[in-house]
């Protein structure tokens, strides 16, 4: 009976994303109905983010995201607001991401009145109080000193990746900002980005639910409460070529090995290749899935760490969810290929190991099996990836800031699914990836061990406590000296405590 029941529930959601309650646009609206939902989702996405962050102050888009969704009103306090949402069992909330900063809240119908209020408010009446602003620019100095340097070094590493691919560019730094560039900010900086950017013509509504007409005419007005002025898109960031492999190495005593490795890729979602591409991707690393092949080879048949993952597009917060998320959107994306913690003395050969297989994927490509296979789990798994509307709507955002007209870029992913061909995956894996020209990026314990290591291409065998097969064993063999090719010239090696430092604005 379980397995009847969880058919019907897969049936009914592959039925609603093809046929029912579709985005649909009106006027500069983006609207999701769903009538039987006694549930209303609003979102505000406004296009700017921290790449559009001044030089020297860098976080300077993420307190304005802040305060607006952590801060008080005109009208209320923070605490006031609280306390207020709390009968209504509702909130909301901002992300504020390389490209695009939304405001997002949800609330049941019948508390419409008193919740949507408040919700704009938020975006229309900030307070910009100057306790708020010490608060939330305290909280966020401390999450990139003390956070994001020493509480999870699998971010670490991949924020240092994303600094070292963009180096020099808006995209480097994290959306959080910098240590020197926060403590440079002041609350007039606040004010002024606010009204450069929060602008009536750099703003649209997004609406799910049972909603009337009424209301999507309110919250589109709603948007006449916000300054006037025309924003200037910010130029798009262009990496540097990435010459041979390349290490960056983040020196952090007693640290286990954490690695990520990549590289930009000219593909957005939307597009045919990126459908083929997310294939091969599943086959390779598909997110907490186990039965993809990195996990397979790392973890499962060596039990190194616990997961191995790649990516074709941003997904961030990878240690706490399982589905991509929403309204992350950026035109500048990298393929990233994650490497959870491992002991120090395995990095090299872990590294060997999914080198290794990237290069077989794109040299030989995927079989006929492994491309059925995947393809028939991603036909069923796209499903689960909005299971609600506050999720729908987030896709029906980001749909429109890649221009995904039509059913948009969930049901296109089904239809993907139904017409690819192996081949067209294979052809597409080399087009867009690669094995050569690649950045590498390790937060370890022993970077002087791990700098010597690659460079000298020293050997990197493997011991376990426990007993192998001999295929393991033999294909062990090969990893331990597979090539990595990395000049002692192309290794860097960067102290923890200066990682996302920043320079101050003047």
């Amino acid at each position: 009976m379980r397995g009847a029941t969880f058919l019907l529930v897969l049936l009914a959601m592959a039925l609603c994303l093809a046929s029912c309650s579709q985005p649909t646009e009106e006027g500069s609206a983006v609207l999701l109905p769903v009538p039987d939902d006694p549930t209303l989702s609003f979102t505000v996405w406004l296009e700017v983010g921290s790449q559009n962050d001044p030089p020297g102050k860098e976080g300077l888009a993420w307190l304005v995201g802040r305060l607006i969704a952590e801060g008080s009103t005109t009208s209320n306090t923070y605490e006031e607001i609280l306390e207020k949402l709390y009968p209504l069992a509702s909130s909301y909330g901002v992300r504020v991401d390389k490209e695009m900063t939304t405001v997002s809240g949800r609330t049941h119908r019948d508390n419409l009145e008193a919740y949507f209020t408040l919700f704009t408010d938020a975006y229309l009446a900030p307070a910009f109080d100057e306790s708020d602003f010490e608060r939330v620019k305290s909280d966020t100095v401390n999450f990139l000193e003390n956070t994001l340097r020493y509480s999870s070094d699998e971010e670490l590493g991949k924020a240092a990746l994303q600094d070292a691919i963009y180096r020099g560019t808006p995209y480097a730094h994290p959306p959080q900002g910098t240590v020197q560039g926060l403590k440079s900010i002041t609350l007039d900086d606040v004010k002024e980005f606010y009204g450069t950017w929060y602008t009536r013509d750099n703003a649209m509504v997004a609406l799910g639910g049972g909603f009337d007409d009424a209301l999507v005419a309110r919250f589109e007005g709603s948007l006449e409460g916000l300054p006037e002025g025309a924003s200037t898109p910010a130029p798009k960031p262009e990496a540097a070529p990435i010459e041979g492999r390349q290490v960056v190495l983040v020196s952090k005593p007693d640290a286990d090995a954490s690695i990520s490795f990549g590289f930009p890729i000219a593909v957005r979602r939307g597009e045919p290749d990126f459908y083929a591409l997310w294939v091969a991707n599943s086959w390779l690393g598909e997110h907490r899935n186990s039965s993809s092949h990195l996990y397979q080879v790392i973890r499962e048949a060596r039990g190194m760490n616990y997961g191995d993952y790649s990516y074709i597009e941003a997904f961030p917060e990878g240690g706490r969810r399982s589905t991509p998320p929403v309204n992350v959107a950026r035109n500048n994306q990298i393929f990233e290929v994650w490497i959870r913690t491992l002991p120090n003395h395995q990095a090299q050969f872990a590294l060997r190991a999914a080198m290794r297989e990237l290069q077989d994927l794109i040299d030989n490509g995927m079989t006929e099996e492994e491309f059925e296979l995947t393809r028939a789990f991603l036909s069923k798994y796209v499903l689960h990836f909005a299971e609600t509307t506050s999720a729908r709507l987030g896709y029906a955002v980001d749909d429109r800031f890649y221009g995904i007209d039509g059913e948009g870029h969930l049901a296109r992913f089904q239809q993907a699914m139904a017409k690819l061909t192996v081949d067209e995956v294979n052809a597409a894996l080399k087009r867009h990836l690669a094995y050569d020209n690649v950045m590498i990026a390790i937060v370890t314990g022993d970077a002087e061990g791990l700098a010597e290591a690659l460079a000298a291409e020293t050997p990197s065998p493997m011991t376990y406590e426990s007993k192998k097969s001999d295929e393991v064993l033999a294909e062990d063999e090969e990893i331990a000296v597979f090539p990595l090719r990395i000049g002692a010239d192309r290794i860097e090696t960067l102290a923890v405590e200066t990682m996302f430092e920043g320079q101050p604005g003047s």
